[in-house]
């Protein structure tokens, strides 16, 4: 069919004063930027010290003026996890607690040790460029508290070694972490200031030995050093999330109110008298004050509601709604 030149040129102007109509109106009105236009941005990093590719993907909750933290979710070895951020179970947990959500993607240079992944050694570059992609973010989108932002940090396998190695390089940032059945760390006994930052070490009852044993000491060591950390094994599991993903959501959402909101905007610290201790080989916890093993870890566990779901997976019963 033959279409009118005339007409195809009122159509093409039409189309130009509406796409300018829309743009007048973000920049006239700002604020309605958020609710109107995507809420999902890409972000690239060139090639550093230690990595080749850094790649992010930011999603932003639904009309959220400010934002509270970042939940940053770190994929397996030199994986692809930026459409973990497209995840409803994550998306729906960021909606409720005000959080933007960033998927990653880090990938090593070439090198003949492909079971080492050298970008988990943040402090060498791998971490300054998701601080760098965070920033770029605040910029696009015009939330310029993400710049600044404390990060939650969620990741399987070589992403709980960098959550791991990011916590006990920026602390400060850092609301909470989770270390999930990874296989090389670059730390051991970390800063007094990474062993108050809260979190969880899990690892599979059927992985790998290296593996297990390796995040046992990590946790033996620091735990001794006063680190507000539990370890949880779950025994059927082998080198897959399992359950860990369910127990860390309870975990940062118990976390959060206690972290956010200190003086200055810094992170509130924890008291470590107020942690529920876990028994690890009894499969049992007790309540704060409850008296230590001196020869065996103890898990801390911040709030009864934690302790309940680490009970539950170590012990393989369901969990308690």
């Amino acid at each position: 069919m033959l279409i009118n030149p005339l007409m195809r040129f009122l159509s093409r102007r039409t189309w130009i004063v509406a796409t300018a109509a829309t743009v007048a109106g973000a920049v006239a009105h700002p604020a309605g930027l958020h609710a109107q236009s995507t809420r999902t941005f890409d972000d690239s990093i060139a090639p550093g010290a230690n990595f080749d590719k850094a790649q992010f993907r930011l999603w932003l909750p639904a009309d959220t003026r400010t934002l509270d933290a970042v939940l940053v979710l770190v994929p397996g070895s030199n994986g692809d996890g930026r459409a973990q951020a497209e995840d409803t179970v994550w998306q729906a947990f960021a909606q409720k607690h005000h959080l933007a959500l960033i998927g990653c993607r880090f990938t090593d240079k070439p090198h003949d040790q492909g079971f080492l992944e050298d970008y988990v050694n943040v402090s060498k570059g791998s971490g300054q460029a998701l601080l760098d992609a965070v920033s770029h973010f605040a910029e696009r989108t015009q939330h310029p508290e993400l710049a600044s932002a404390p990060m939650l940090f969620w990741g399987m396998s070589a992403g709980g070694e960098y959550n791991y190695e990011f916590a006990a390089w920026k602390p400060e940032r850092v609301v909470a972490f989770v270390v999930n059945k990874g296989n090389v760390y670059y730390s051991a006994l970390v800063s007094r200031a990474a062993r108050e930052v809260p979190a969880i070490l899990f690892v599979g009852g059927k992985d790998l030995d290296f593996r297990v044993n390796t995040i046992a000491g990590l946790f033996a060591v620091n735990r001794r050093g006063g680190a507000l950390w539990a370890y949880a094994e779950e025994p059927s599991v082998g080198h897959v999330v399992g359950r860990s993903r369910d127990v860390s959501l309870v975990f940062f959402e118990d976390v959060l109110p206690m972290r956010l909101g200190g003086e200055g905007g810094t992170l509130k610290p924890l008291d470590a008298k107020t942690g529920y201790i876990g028994d690890i080989k009894a499969k049992t916890f007790g309540p704060p004050g409850s008296p230590l093993s001196s020869s065996t870890p103890m898990a801390w566990l911040p709030t009864e509601r934690v302790a309940r779901a680490w009970k539950a997976m170590i012990t393989e019963t369901p969990f308690e709604r």
